[in-house]
């Protein structure tokens, strides 16, 4: 699943999920423009994929702000002459009955699970449009499919995003730009790293292959559907999950 010649925009490229990411599709050919709210881990990310001969760049993005969307978005196409794939995968959770949630808790949530996928594809569709191809990945969670306990609006949050998965595929089908969506379930990252020991052991139990997910396996889905190989593909939800959710 080559990516030569085409240039990449990750979103939470600093670590984890969008990291493993950004390192895949860059030893797949592509040029990766990094973007994440963490300078000096983005940095370094960008810097250790150029030393192994890949193509990348990062810029400073907060997907939470408008004006950091925007001057991401020219600091890219100064960079390179257009984006040929957008991996919406930056996001956050934190776990945490309802009643306790805070209505600033609640933004924030949605503001960096929902409202950035769809402000940073925004920022980057219409010259895909004006071209006829382009490729759209947005990382959701298996909690948007099925629900979380102790994530209500995270998981309303990664639902909305499945929506507008497929409601933007249909929109842009006529255009031949793609647009699909992976729902990790647990999965081995620094975020669940600040989980509490007993709950990273109850996800292995209850997970069929008995064990989190790597990094590396969700970036896999995410290759499949910014590659060739998924052109015929659209307005699809792939979980790695190991089973755990089964979601129809």
């Amino acid at each position: 699943m080559r990516l030569e010649g085409r240039t990449a925009v990750i979103t939470g490229a600093a670590s984890g999920i969008g990291r493993a990411t950004a390192e895949l599709f860059a030893a797949n050919g592509a040029h990766v423009l990094l973007g994440d709210i963490a300078e000096a881990n983005g940095q370094e990310a960008a810097a250790a994929i150029r030393a192994k001969g890949g193509g990348a760049d990062y810029f400073r993005l907060d997907v939470t702000d408008a004006a950091s969307i925007e001057a991401f978005r020219k600091q890219a196409l100064e960079r390179r002459p257009h984006v040929d794939i957008v991996a919406n995968v930056a996001g956050w959770g934190r776990t945490e009955p309802f009643v306790q949630n805070t209505p600033e808790f609640w933004r924030k949530v949605i503001d960096l699970n929902l409202m950035g996928p769809i402000a940073v594809t925004r920022a980057f569709v219409e010259p895909m449009i004006a071209r006829g191809a382009g490729k759209i990945v947005t990382v959701s969670s298996d909690a948007g499919r099925v629900g979380s306990l102790g994530e209500t609006v995270y998981s309303a949050a990664k639902g909305g995003a499945i929506a507008f998965t497929k409601s933007l595929a249909r929109e842009l089908a006529r255009y031949n730009i793609t647009v699909n969506c992976v729902c990790p379930g647990p999965t081995d990252t620094p975020l669940l790293a600040a989980v509490p020991d007993k709950i990273k052991e109850a996800f292995t139990r209850v997970t069929p292959m008995r064990r989190l997910a790597k990094s590396s396996e969700v970036a896999d889905a995410i290759l499949f559907f910014a590659s060739a190989q998924s052109d015929f593909v659209t307005g699809q939800v792939l979980s790695v999950s190991g089973g755990l959710t089964m979601a129809g």
